[in-house]
Protein backbone atom coordinates (compact mmCIF):
# COMPACT_ATOMS: atom_id res chain seq x y z
CA UNK A 1 0.00 0.00 0.00
CA UNK A 2 2.57 2.17 1.14
CA UNK A 3 4.51 1.60 -2.67
CA UNK A 4 0.95 2.92 -4.31
CA UNK A 5 0.58 5.82 -2.25
CA UNK A 6 4.27 6.76 -2.82
CA UNK A 7 3.73 6.05 -6.68
CA UNK A 8 0.39 7.83 -7.22
CA UNK A 9 2.10 10.89 -4.97
CA UNK A 10 5.15 11.04 -7.35
CA UNK A 11 2.68 11.20 -10.63
CA UNK A 12 0.66 13.69 -8.86
CA UNK A 13 3.94 15.94 -8.44
CA UNK A 14 5.10 15.36 -11.79
CA UNK A 15 1.43 16.60 -12.98
CA UNK A 16 1.98 19.28 -11.27
CA UNK A 17 4.96 20.87 -12.27
CA UNK A 18 3.59 20.30 -15.80
CA UNK A 19 0.86 22.30 -14.73
CA UNK A 20 2.74 25.53 -15.85
CA UNK A 21 3.93 23.80 -19.24
CA UNK A 22 0.61 23.36 -20.17
CA UNK A 23 -0.48 26.66 -20.08
CA UNK A 24 -0.98 28.20 -23.47
CA UNK A 25 2.41 30.56 -23.99
CA UNK A 26 2.73 33.31 -27.06
CA UNK A 27 3.63 31.42 -30.05
CA UNK A 28 6.68 31.42 -31.58
CA UNK A 29 7.18 28.65 -33.95
CA UNK A 30 5.41 26.88 -37.03
CA UNK A 31 3.05 24.11 -38.23
CA UNK A 32 4.22 21.23 -39.99
CA UNK A 33 1.14 18.89 -41.93
CA UNK A 34 2.28 15.58 -41.21
CA UNK A 35 1.64 12.09 -43.08
CA UNK A 36 -1.76 11.89 -41.96
CA UNK A 37 -2.93 15.92 -42.01
CA UNK A 38 -2.36 16.15 -38.54
CA UNK A 39 -0.51 19.80 -37.70
CA UNK A 40 2.20 19.40 -35.48
CA UNK A 41 3.49 22.75 -33.57
CA UNK A 42 7.20 23.59 -33.52
CA UNK A 43 9.92 25.77 -32.70
CA UNK A 44 13.57 26.19 -34.13
CA UNK A 45 16.49 28.28 -32.41
CA UNK A 46 20.00 28.20 -33.14
CA UNK A 47 22.31 27.67 -36.43
CA UNK A 48 24.41 24.41 -35.44
CA UNK A 49 24.21 20.99 -35.12
CA UNK A 50 20.17 19.69 -35.02
CA UNK A 51 19.37 18.27 -31.85
CA UNK A 52 15.57 17.15 -31.51
CA UNK A 53 13.71 17.58 -27.96
CA UNK A 54 11.24 15.21 -27.14
CA UNK A 55 8.68 15.66 -24.13
CA UNK A 56 7.02 13.17 -21.74
CA UNK A 57 3.09 12.66 -21.40
CA UNK A 58 1.16 15.35 -21.28
CA UNK A 59 3.79 17.72 -21.71
CA UNK A 60 4.54 20.11 -24.27
CA UNK A 61 7.86 21.38 -26.49
CA UNK A 62 7.81 24.70 -23.96
CA UNK A 63 8.52 22.21 -21.06
CA UNK A 64 12.57 21.92 -22.06
CA UNK A 65 12.52 25.67 -21.50
CA UNK A 66 11.66 24.93 -17.68
CA UNK A 67 15.07 23.29 -17.52
CA UNK A 68 19.04 24.34 -18.18
CA UNK A 69 19.33 21.90 -21.05
CA UNK A 70 17.49 24.16 -23.37
CA UNK A 71 19.59 27.23 -23.09
CA UNK A 72 22.54 25.02 -22.68
CA UNK A 73 22.42 23.53 -25.95
CA UNK A 74 21.70 27.07 -27.96
CA UNK A 75 25.11 28.02 -25.68
CA UNK A 76 26.89 25.03 -26.56
CA UNK A 77 26.44 25.85 -30.31
CA UNK A 78 23.76 23.43 -31.67
CA UNK A 79 20.33 24.28 -33.26
CA UNK A 80 17.63 23.42 -30.24
CA UNK A 81 14.29 22.26 -32.12
CA UNK A 82 10.89 21.36 -29.74
CA UNK A 83 7.42 19.72 -30.50
CA UNK A 84 4.19 19.47 -29.21
CA UNK A 85 3.69 15.60 -30.29
CA UNK A 86 0.08 15.12 -31.11
CA UNK A 87 -2.57 15.57 -28.99
CA UNK A 88 -0.53 17.79 -26.96
CA UNK A 89 -0.62 21.37 -27.01
CA UNK A 90 -0.45 23.41 -29.98
CA UNK A 91 -0.65 20.73 -32.05
CA UNK A 92 -3.68 19.03 -33.68
CA UNK A 93 -5.79 16.40 -31.18
CA UNK A 94 -7.31 13.93 -33.62
CA UNK A 95 -9.36 11.34 -31.53
CA UNK A 96 -9.28 8.50 -34.06
CA UNK A 97 -7.20 5.19 -33.14
CA UNK A 98 -5.62 5.41 -36.78
CA UNK A 99 -4.28 8.53 -35.58
CA UNK A 100 -2.10 7.00 -32.99
CA UNK A 101 -1.37 3.60 -34.35
CA UNK A 102 1.61 2.38 -36.10
CA UNK A 103 4.27 4.84 -35.18
CA UNK A 104 2.29 7.60 -35.75
CA UNK A 105 4.48 10.40 -32.80
CA UNK A 106 7.60 8.86 -34.89
CA UNK A 107 6.70 9.82 -38.21
CA UNK A 108 5.60 13.01 -37.34
CA UNK A 109 9.15 13.41 -35.92
CA UNK A 110 11.02 12.12 -39.19
CA UNK A 111 8.51 13.83 -41.09
CA UNK A 112 9.50 17.31 -39.48
CA UNK A 113 13.04 16.53 -39.39
CA UNK A 114 12.52 15.97 -43.49
CA UNK A 115 10.75 19.30 -43.98
CA UNK A 116 13.39 20.98 -41.79
CA UNK A 117 15.79 19.28 -44.56
CA UNK A 118 17.68 17.31 -41.85
CA UNK A 119 20.28 15.06 -43.21
CA UNK A 120 21.85 14.36 -39.47
CA UNK A 121 20.40 15.03 -36.34
CA UNK A 122 20.97 14.32 -32.37
CA UNK A 123 17.69 13.26 -30.30
CA UNK A 124 17.05 13.74 -26.50
CA UNK A 125 13.77 12.22 -25.04
CA UNK A 126 12.48 12.08 -21.44
CA UNK A 127 9.86 9.45 -19.94
CA UNK A 128 7.42 8.86 -22.38
CA UNK A 129 9.72 11.15 -24.93
CA UNK A 130 11.83 8.47 -24.91
CA UNK A 131 9.79 5.50 -25.58
CA UNK A 132 9.05 7.52 -28.95
CA UNK A 133 12.79 8.21 -29.61
CA UNK A 134 13.43 4.48 -28.80
CA UNK A 135 11.17 4.15 -32.07
CA UNK A 136 12.93 6.29 -33.40
CA UNK A 137 16.26 3.91 -32.84
CA UNK A 138 15.01 1.21 -35.66
CA UNK A 139 13.41 3.75 -37.99
CA UNK A 140 15.18 7.06 -38.90
CA UNK A 141 18.95 6.32 -39.79
CA UNK A 142 19.38 9.93 -39.45
CA UNK A 143 20.10 9.54 -35.94
CA UNK A 144 23.98 9.98 -35.05
CA UNK A 145 23.34 9.79 -31.33
CA UNK A 146 19.99 9.48 -29.06
CA UNK A 147 19.61 10.26 -25.08
CA UNK A 148 16.84 8.11 -23.12
CA UNK A 149 15.85 9.89 -19.78
CA UNK A 150 13.87 8.59 -17.38
CA UNK A 151 12.65 5.39 -18.85
CA UNK A 152 13.58 1.57 -17.90
CA UNK A 153 12.98 -1.31 -19.72
CA UNK A 154 9.21 -1.85 -19.15
CA UNK A 155 8.30 -0.02 -22.15
CA UNK A 156 9.48 -2.66 -23.82
CA UNK A 157 6.66 -5.23 -22.99
CA UNK A 158 3.46 -4.67 -25.16
CA UNK A 159 1.59 -5.09 -22.21
CA UNK A 160 3.41 -3.22 -19.87
CA UNK A 161 0.31 -2.81 -17.00
CA UNK A 162 1.17 0.86 -16.43
CA UNK A 163 0.13 1.86 -19.71
CA UNK A 164 -2.85 -0.36 -19.76
CA UNK A 165 -3.77 1.04 -16.20
CA UNK A 166 -3.58 4.04 -17.89
CA UNK A 167 -5.62 3.57 -21.05
CA UNK A 168 -8.52 2.62 -19.39
CA UNK A 169 -8.36 4.66 -16.49
CA UNK A 170 -8.40 7.28 -18.63
CA UNK A 171 -11.75 5.90 -20.54
CA UNK A 172 -13.55 5.51 -17.29
CA UNK A 173 -12.41 2.58 -15.57
CA UNK A 174 -12.04 3.18 -12.02
CA UNK A 175 -10.62 -0.10 -11.00
CA UNK A 176 -6.87 0.74 -11.17
CA UNK A 177 -6.04 2.90 -8.20
CA UNK A 178 -2.37 3.43 -9.23
CA UNK A 179 -3.17 6.08 -11.21
CA UNK A 180 -5.18 7.89 -9.44
CA UNK A 181 -2.94 10.45 -9.55
CA UNK A 182 -2.72 11.06 -12.85
CA UNK A 183 -5.97 10.57 -13.52
CA UNK A 184 -7.45 13.51 -10.72
CA UNK A 185 -4.89 15.81 -12.52
CA UNK A 186 -5.61 15.22 -15.94
CA UNK A 187 -9.72 15.61 -15.19
CA UNK A 188 -8.06 18.80 -13.45
CA UNK A 189 -6.55 20.25 -16.10
CA UNK A 190 -9.52 21.96 -18.89
CA UNK A 191 -6.21 22.36 -21.57
CA UNK A 192 -5.94 18.58 -21.60
CA UNK A 193 -7.59 16.53 -23.90
CA UNK A 194 -8.39 13.57 -22.28
CA UNK A 195 -9.71 11.46 -26.00
CA UNK A 196 -6.43 12.01 -26.95
CA UNK A 197 -4.24 11.09 -24.09
CA UNK A 198 -6.20 7.99 -23.86
CA UNK A 199 -4.93 7.21 -27.28
CA UNK A 200 -1.58 7.84 -26.78
CA UNK A 201 -1.76 5.78 -23.91
CA UNK A 202 -3.58 2.91 -25.99
CA UNK A 203 -1.16 3.01 -28.89
CA UNK A 204 2.17 4.10 -27.15
CA UNK A 205 4.70 1.69 -28.97
CA UNK A 206 6.65 -0.71 -27.23
CA UNK A 207 10.47 -1.56 -29.09
CA UNK A 208 11.24 -5.27 -28.87
CA UNK A 209 14.64 -6.78 -28.02
CA UNK A 210 15.38 -8.18 -31.23
CA UNK A 211 14.87 -4.42 -32.61
CA UNK A 212 17.41 -3.02 -30.02
CA UNK A 213 19.84 -5.62 -30.28
CA UNK A 214 20.31 -3.85 -33.77
CA UNK A 215 21.19 -0.40 -32.66
CA UNK A 216 24.62 0.77 -34.05
CA UNK A 217 24.61 4.57 -32.95
CA UNK A 218 25.66 5.90 -29.66
CA UNK A 219 23.10 5.70 -26.53
CA UNK A 220 23.01 7.42 -23.39
CA UNK A 221 20.21 6.81 -20.42
CA UNK A 222 19.71 9.07 -17.72
CA UNK A 223 18.47 8.05 -14.56
CA UNK A 224 17.16 9.30 -11.45
CA UNK A 225 19.04 7.42 -8.46
CA UNK A 226 15.51 7.96 -7.36
CA UNK A 227 13.39 7.44 -10.23
CA UNK A 228 11.50 3.90 -10.07
CA UNK A 229 8.70 4.34 -12.58
CA UNK A 230 10.00 2.51 -15.65
CA UNK A 231 11.64 -0.47 -14.70
CA UNK A 232 15.03 -1.51 -14.63
CA UNK A 233 17.75 1.08 -16.69
CA UNK A 234 20.00 -1.36 -16.48
CA UNK A 235 18.03 -4.16 -18.59
CA UNK A 236 17.43 -0.85 -21.09
CA UNK A 237 21.43 -0.64 -21.36
CA UNK A 238 21.99 -4.55 -21.79
CA UNK A 239 19.12 -4.11 -24.75
CA UNK A 240 21.04 -1.72 -26.33
CA UNK A 241 24.53 -2.64 -27.55
CA UNK A 242 26.77 -0.46 -26.66
CA UNK A 243 24.77 1.91 -24.74
CA UNK A 244 25.97 4.13 -21.50
CA UNK A 245 24.14 4.54 -17.80
CA UNK A 246 24.59 7.27 -16.08
CA UNK A 247 23.13 8.09 -12.67
CA UNK A 248 21.73 11.75 -11.74
CA UNK A 249 20.18 12.72 -8.37
CA UNK A 250 16.83 13.23 -8.22
CA UNK A 251 13.89 10.78 -8.49
CA UNK A 252 11.10 10.98 -12.29
CA UNK A 253 10.06 14.50 -11.79
CA UNK A 254 12.78 16.33 -10.80
CA UNK A 255 15.97 14.36 -12.35
CA UNK A 256 14.95 15.71 -16.22
CA UNK A 257 14.96 19.11 -15.25
CA UNK A 258 18.64 19.43 -13.31
CA UNK A 259 21.68 20.35 -14.16
CA UNK A 260 23.50 16.92 -13.92
CA UNK A 261 20.93 15.90 -16.81
CA UNK A 262 21.58 19.18 -18.82
CA UNK A 263 25.66 18.06 -18.25
CA UNK A 264 25.12 14.64 -18.78
CA UNK A 265 23.93 15.38 -22.09
CA UNK A 266 26.02 17.56 -22.91
CA UNK A 267 28.95 15.68 -22.98
CA UNK A 268 27.67 12.90 -24.32
CA UNK A 269 26.92 14.62 -27.87
CA UNK A 270 30.23 16.17 -27.75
Amino acid sequence: MKKIVAHITAFAIMMLINSTVNAQQPATGNFFTSFDGTKIYYEVKGEGFPVMLIHGFSGTGEGWKKGPLYNDLLDAGYQVIILDQRGNGRSDKPHTDAAYANDAEAKDIMGLATSLKLKKYYVVGYSRGSIIASRLLVLDKRIQKLVMGGMGDAYTNPDWPRRVHAYKALMGDTSFHDVDGMVKYIHSNPLFDITALALQQKYQPSTSKAELAKVTIPVMIICGTEDKDGGSEEGLKQMIPGARLTYIPGDHNIAGKSVQFSSTVLAFLK
